[in-house]
């Protein structure tokens, strides 16, 4: 019976063991869930006083009962991950579950052989547990402890040590029981939450009855506080609107108690300076220390917002003038024209004439600084009467509302009267027209689409009427904009196919009728059209950038052209190519040259390049790239002299061998009131520069009487040939060796 009776006791102490474990895997499990310690203790004293009882009733009062009883036990202790430490200091019995030797590494006997291995092992920076541990014991008060300890081989592991006192009736310590877990695993994925949370640049917190439970420090600087501590404790509404905070708690009562759904809102919050910042959180319930609670976690979008206006006004609005672009002129004229059907209105296409020369001279931030002021001063030339928009690059768009013909007319001439007067763009004037297209709803088209291409064409007609001018759209202008477009298209394939050809007109000396050099001049000899003058695809390439490889290749055939004509035993003379400003300005340009010559073989000194009084409006780049071609012995001249902006003061600095007088001023010798006297003017001037004098476009024998009685020694025209085709020009070489005092034709 004794035995019996103490195996009876070792059972009942070993459930009252297991009832301690169970505890404290069901704080572990439950507390976290806001289930009440007090009713896990109640619950598990219950089902220990039923198995115990339980094993009373049925234990047979026999050995191997009891043994096998003994052998369940251990069965159970052996299955759970866990070590039980009891020791009855009275009887110094010590009792240790063989769990122990997977927590510390170290077998049973070494333990029962050293009874305090288990205090040596705790980790040296954590045995300030063991003074807090006894007294808790002394008072006989359970603890918990969480500390490191140092397995035999050396591994760190964290272990949680529950322990339970038991004191006698005078008070003394008599037995204390230990539960231990290792409870590594979720204490490292503890500190990888706690540091993702605590690192992560995003807004993190938790909130409960109305209060801040915790905020991370990114969520603190974001809102302006100087510490976390400012904000927990604080209510909610401080981080979160109000009217944020009514739609997740309407949303949580439309829901199932055990939702788990995302809420995701964007709204702008005050920060505790008074700032404001647009957020975007998401919110989810979760259990925070034993209640239920809302977590956030948001960012501050204040730049994505910002982006995002930025692209809105970019999508409607030119950055540079920041006038409404194409988008939002069409967009509005779509919607006046669905609103206001019986109205008429008015569009006004405008371009600004001699831009891309202005721009390519002068650079691309003079360019933008000159288009700011245009679309101010069309703002105050179009006032309240219309919107100003920018269609790209130098074209503007102008839509007048509720207007009519006179109207527009009125609005079109302000428009020229500011651009009268010039343009101050970095202590300089720049001078700049505008040529206008004016297009009617409803007589002219009834969309936004035709409104527009017909205004576009209208203004093409203003510039070939000389510019700075407004034209109205007419139905005869549609074929004139069907040619521009086929124009286009023919001069790309035109570059490609060798329709394009080149002639030469003579350039004599007026004394003796003698060739002394030859320009040329290209054509364009288009398969269905026969020749289109240059006159009308010259500016068509100078619009489209087709100038450039134009350019290329009439350099090409004039030098290879000449060169031939040496070979054939023709007097070697000059043979002068027009040059575009924006060739010009090609940063490979003086290589190109270079390389024309080494391949055609054509020494430089018979090479002679025409330019335009443009270069004038970058007189420091022009200079320097005119130094260059004048080193390589090139001769370089001054096309159409007179009709530019050229200042005599830069002029007189650049190494410029002659100038050409335009045609223009040469038929003021007979036709107008002045009788020559600016070319007169011009010649002598020429003459006190050194350089060579050539007057353009003579047609008649009064015209060379009074070129040379003024000391002009160079003249070409129809007076003495047309442009000829290379075979015909051949002919006039041939012929040159007598002298002559008549036309050369």
């Amino acid at each position: 019976m004794g035995n019996l009776h103490k195996h009876r006791v070792m059972i009942a102490v070993g459930f009252f063991i297991l009832a301690v474990i169970l505890h404290e895997i069901g704080a572990l499990l439950f507390v976290s869930n806001g289930v009440s310690e007090y009713i896990i203790d109640l619950a598990i004293i219950s089902v220990i006083v039923i198995m115990i009882s339980f094993m009373f009733k049925e234990t047979d009062e026999t050995a191997e009962e009891l043994q096998k009883n003994r052998q369940r036990l251990n069965n159970i202790f052996d299955t759970l991950d866990v070590a039980i430490w009891s020791h009855d200091l009275k009887s110094d019995i010590l009792l240790i579950t063989p769990g122990i030797e997977k927590l510390y590494g170290y077998s049973l006997d070494e333990f029962y052989q050293d009874h305090t291995l288990w205090k040596r092992v705790i980790h040296p920076e954590d045995v300030n547990i063991l003074a807090e541990r006894e007294q808790s014991f002394l008072r006989g008060e359970p603890i918990t402890n969480v500390y490191r300890i140092i397995r035999s081989d050396g591994e760190v592991r964290w272990i949680q040590d529950r322990g339970i006192p038991t004191v006698d009736e005078n008070g003394n310590l008599s037995d204390f029981n230990s539960v231990l877990f290792d409870i590594t695993d979720r204490k490292e994925s503890e500190d990888r939450y706690r540091s993702l949370v605590e690192m992560s640049p995003d807004i993190i917190a938790v909130y409960s009855r109305g209060q801040i439970d915790y905020i991370n420090e990114a969520g603190s600087k974001l809102f302006g506080a100087a510490s976390q501590q400012e904000l927990i404790g604080q209510p909610i509404w401080k981080l979160v609107a109000p009217a944020i905070l009514e739609q997740i708690k309407h949303r949580e009562l439309t829901l199932d108690e055990n939702f788990d759904e995302k809420m995701t809102f964007e709204f702008q919050a005050r920060r505790l300076d008074d700032k404001r910042i647009d957020v975007e959180i998401t919110a989810m319930p979760i259990f925070y220390e034993g209640r239920t609670a809302k977590q956030i976690v948001g960012r501050d979008i204040s730049q994505r917002k910002q982006a995002e206006k930025t692209i809105q006004y970019m999508a409607y609005y030119d950055g540079l003038t920041g006038l409404p672009n194409r988008n939002m002129f069409k967009k509005h004229l779509n919607e006046v024209l669905n609103e206001r059907k019986n109205q008429m209105l008015a569009v006004l296409f405008l371009d600004l004439d001699r831009f891309k020369i202005i721009n390519d001279t002068k650079g691309h931030a003079v360019g933008d600084l000159l288009l700011k002021l245009v679309a101010k001063r069309l703002g105050l030339a179009v006032q309240n009467d219309g919107v100003v928009s920018r269609q790209g690059g130098d074209e503007f768009i102008i839509l007048l509302e509720d207007t009519d013909k006179e109207k527009a007319v009125n609005v079109a001439q302000r428009m020229l009267d500011e651009f009268s007067h010039s343009f101050e763009i970095n202590s300089q004037e720049i001078f700049v027209t505008t040529s206008i297209g004016i297009s009617i709803y409803p007589v002219d088209g009834e969309d936004e689409e035709t409104l527009l291409k017909n205004a576009d064409t209208a203004m093409y007609l203003a510039k070939e009427r000389g510019k700075n001018n407004f034209q109205f759209y007419t139905d005869q202008l549609h074929l004139l904009s069907s040619r521009k477009l086929e124009l286009e298209n023919g001069l790309r394939k035109a570059l490609e196919q060798e329709q394009l050809v080149l002639y030469y007109q003579p350039q004599v000396e007026l004394k003796t009728g003698k060739i002394v050099g030859v320009e040329s001049l290209i054509r364009w000899q288009h398969s269905d059209h026969g020749f289109i003058s240059p006159d009308e695809f010259i500016p068509l390439a100078e619009e489209t950038g087709l100038i450039v490889p134009l350019g290329k290749w009439v350099l090409r055939k004039a030098c290879e052209q000449n060169k031939k004509w040496q070979q054939q035993g023709y007097k070697a003379i000059p043979i002068a190519v027009n040059i575009s400003v924006r060739q010009l300005q090609d940063d490979d340009f003086v290589e190109l040259v270079k390389k024309v010559l080494n391949e055609t073989g054509l020494d430089p000194r018979y090479l002679e390049l025409e330019i335009t009084e443009s270069i004038m409006q970058n007189i420091d780049r022009s200079e320097n790239i005119l130094n260059q071609l004048k080193d390589l012995g090139i001769k370089i001249s001054i096309d159409d002299f007179g009709t530019g902006y050229s200042s005599l003061s830069y002029l007189k600095h650049l190494p410029i061998d002659g100038i050409k007088i335009d045609k223009s001023f040469v038929d003021d010798i007979i036709n107008h009131s002045n009788q020559g006297a600016m070319v007169k003017t011009m010649i002598d001037m020429g003459h006190n520069l050194n350089f060579t004098v050539i007057a353009e476009g003579i047609e008649n024998q009064e015209q060379v009487a009074f070129l040379k009685k003024n000391a002009c020694k160079i003249g070409q025209g129809y007076y003495y040939s047309k442009p000829l085709a290379p075979d015909e020009m051949e002919k006039l070489l041939t012929n040159d060796d007598a002298p002559k005092s008549i036309p050369i034709k």
